[in-house]
């Protein structure tokens, strides 16, 4: 008898583990992944997904691992990383799953309401130290960035800062969140995040990339019919041989109520 409990717990433990699945990555990415796996059980009751975040990097290196099944990304794949899988006998496949605007964010008391992308990379590269600089109060500019792992801080380097080099010591936090909650603190701060993250805590700036003809606001509407510059895709990428395992849950994500939930987090649909 206790041999039977015994067989039927080990054949139940692994029927939960086919079923169950790890998403892992990107911090922008997982308030939409946490809401879609809630919606996914919903209506799949036999099967488990399980959200953290961490950053692009964490996601992609845990893929590399083996100890995610999908990784979420808010930057494209590295080379390197590929190579890495392909040496490991593994290959990426990538789905692009929702867009999102960037938003640049100060204290809520900050007078600033426009910038250029010039001046974004002088605040953020340590050439513009106080916001007098750029017609705002004289207040020393107190910069946040995502940690070096995010893909956040890598695609705000690459199309915001022209790939220069952030300023040595900036303040790096490991969340979007925190960075949220520091602007929010903080009078003579800035940082960026998600779309999907924008609260009355703090103030978003309109962004001109045209030398300040133009400034516009970062919103789903500017994002969708493309007037606001600071746009990018956020991804999952899960190993090729995974995709029997990984599929029924990205179809879902892809699908009219999958995306609806998009828009519903903040995010831009794909379709």
């Amino acid at each position: 008898m206790k041999k039977t409990i015994l067989v039927s717990i080990a054949l139940l433990s692994l029927s939960i583990g086919v079923s169950a699945q790890k998403i892992k990555g990107s911090d922008t990415v997982l308030p939409l992944s946490q809401k879609e796996a809630e919606s996914f059980m919903k209506a799949n009751p036999s099967r488990t997904v399980t959200v953290t975040g961490g950053g692009s990097g964490v996601g992609i290196s845990s893929l590399l691992a083996g100890t995610t099944d999908i990784a979420q990304a808010s930057r494209k794949i590295k080379f390197s990383e590929r190579q890495q899988l392909k040496d490991k006998g593994k290959e990426a496949k990538e789905v692009i799953i929702a867009y999102d605007a960037l938003a640049v964010v100060v204290h809520p008391s900050n007078k600033v309401s426009n910038l250029t992308r010039e001046q974004l990379e002088g605040i953020f590269t340590g050439k513009i130290t106080n916001w007098k600089q750029v017609g705002g109060a004289d207040l020393k500019i107190v910069p946040y960035s995502r940690e070096t792992s995010s893909g956040t801080y890598e695609f705000f380097r690459e199309h915001v800062l022209a790939n220069k080099n952030y300023v040595n010591g900036i303040m790096s936090l490991p969340a979007t969140g925190a960075i949220i909650q520091s602007v929010g603190q903080t009078k003579g701060a800035i940082g960026y995040v998600g779309l999907a993250y924008l609260n009355k805590s703090v103030k978003s700036v309109h962004v001109s990339y045209d030398g300040g003809k133009k400034f516009i606001e970062p919103s789903v509407a500017n994002a969708k019919n493309k007037t606001y510059p600071v746009v990018r895709p956020l991804y999952f990428y899960y190993e090729a041989k995974s995709e029997k395992t990984v599929k029924p849950f990205v179809d879902y994500v892809l699908s009219a109520k999958g995306q609806k939930i998009v828009s519903d987090v903040g995010f831009i649909p794909v379709k």
